[in-house]
């Protein structure tokens, strides 16, 4: 079980949802900083992500919208980026990666990236290091204040969406975030939040959304103010 949030290091946690086939697979939220963290001594699972590329000219593809650089980790998936692309593509393990040439960036993007990542805030810290100053992060997870997270959250903890999964499986989301969330732990690794919205697979909704910030996934921008 956790005792401290991975974020902010407080110990107000409350089993907020279970999933996995047998109910048995928990996510503490974070009375201080509204973070969801998943009990990684339940066995977080990032297999599923490694080998598959789903090339964003293919509009038709319904994985477009998952197409994220965790999935580069794969020297598979990586070729398969560089020649549909055609760029260089690094592989490398991101908050492992020490920047041997000490270039820096204008904009860092994690598309669905973060919440797989056990240390979101050694994360934000290697974006900082790879950014100019006042460069920008672009950011993409799901919002767990959003109406679907809501949903979810009562059927899973019901025990009646949990069918669906194996045995074996285990989730790839270490970390869940609202906005509250994130911006804590942009105010704690030395960026500003200059964007935030919400948005859906469907173009329609999305004017809907921007005025009501509900949707399941969150786009976020931040400066590096250094």
């Amino acid at each position: 079980m956790i005792s401290n949030c991975r974020l902010c290091g407080g110990d107000d946690l409350r089993l907020w949802m279970r999933g996995g086939r047998n109910v048995n697979l928990d996510y503490f939220k974070c009375g201080t900083c509204s973070l969801w963290n998943y009990d990684l001594d339940c066995g977080p699972d990032q297999r599923q992500y490694t080998e598959v590329y789903a090339s964003p000219k293919d509009a038709s593809n319904k994985f477009i919208e998952h197409w994220q650089a965790s999935w580069e980790l794969s020297d598979k998936a990586a070729r398969a980026v560089a020649e549909d692309q055609g760029i260089d593509v690094i592989v490398a393990n991101f908050l492992e990666y020490d920047n041997p040439d000490k270039e820096t960036y204008d904009v860092v993007i994690l598309r669905h990236v973060l919440e797989h990542l056990p240390d979101s805030i050694l994360a934000m810290n290697k974006i900082g290091d790879l950014l100019k100053d006042n460069g920008l992060a672009l950011l993409e997870f799901p919002n767990t204040r959003s109406m679907s997270y809501s949903v979810k959250r009562v059927l899973k903890n019901r025990g009646l969406r949990n069918k669906k999964y194996s045995e074996d499986w285990r989730p790839g989301h270490c970390n869940e975030f609202c906005r509250q969330s994130f911006e804590y732990l942009l105010n704690k690794t030395g960026f500003e939040m200059v964007v935030w919205q919400t948005y859906s697979n469907k173009p329609v909704a999305n004017a809907f959304y921007r005025l009501f910030p509900i949707a399941s996934k969150a786009r976020a921008g931040a400066e590096n103010s250094g």
